[in-house]
């Protein structure tokens, strides 16, 4: 077993497992992870508010948390509409800016 407390095996995890998150300039956050109740709370921010698919981003975290690590048995994601994290430490993304749409042809290659 690792001396990294769950919390931070977790936010590791999310760095790792969920990189669309950061490539489009989302944060995530591990606001709650009680090993002794197997509760998890993430909270997603910048971006991700207001994004049309954070919904399927937390539903994979949610089912991907409670298969990957064994004392989590509930996982509640929250997506704040302000793009308000509270305070505190983030995992963060959005190295590249804003996020660019183009309605270039497939040709523009």
């Amino acid at each position: 077993m690792t001396d990294e407390s769950l919390q931070e095996r977790i936010e590791n995890w999310m760095v790792g497992q969920m990189p669309i998150i950061q490539m489009h300039g989302g944060t995530s956050v591990v606001r709650e992870a009680n090993p002794e109740t197997g509760e998890v709370t993430v909270e997603l921010g910048g971006t991700c508010s207001g994004c049309g698919i954070s919904n399927i981003t937390a539903q994979n975290i949610k089912r991907d948390l409670i298969l990957d690590f064994e004392e989590v048995e509930d996982v509640t994601v929250r997506v704040p509409s302000t793009g308000d994290t509270q305070s505190g430490s983030t995992v963060e993304g959005g190295r590249g800016g804003d996020l660019q749409f183009s309605n270039e042809s497939a040709e523009h290659f």
